[in-house]
């Protein structure tokens, strides 16, 4: 999976005041379920590990989406390959491990 264009990013601060709104944002975890034990799954996330987005791309309900790894160089490959097939997607820079730095 390769980038297809630059990628639309979201600061954690700005991703806790989408979460907030009455409509959120879909949060989709690119991660493998073994590095849950570090960083946890963000309660409500769509968690498809990056090798199966393709694959699974029919499961990501429509709207706004923001992929999160660990760091943010998976997310940001995903979400630039989902805003390649027309999504609109941004990757949380930083990933879960500023998130947590954020918000526990």
């Amino acid at each position: 999976m390769e980038p297809q264009a630059a990628v639309p990013t979201v600061t954690v601060a700005e991703l806790a005041t989408w979460l907030a709104k009455p409509t959120p944002p879909t949060v989709v975890d690119v991660r493998e379920a073994s590095e849950f034990a570090e960083y946890p799954l963000l309660k409500g996330a769509i968690h498809i590990p990056m090798a199966e987005i393709p694959a699974r791309m029919a499961e990501l309900p429509e709207g706004l989406c923001v992929v999160v790894c660990r760091v943010g160089g998976r997310s940001a490959k995903v979400a630039a390959w989902l805003n390649g097939q027309g999504r609109t997607t941004y990757s949380l820079t930083g990933g879960m491990k500023e998130w947590s730095a954020a918000h526990g």
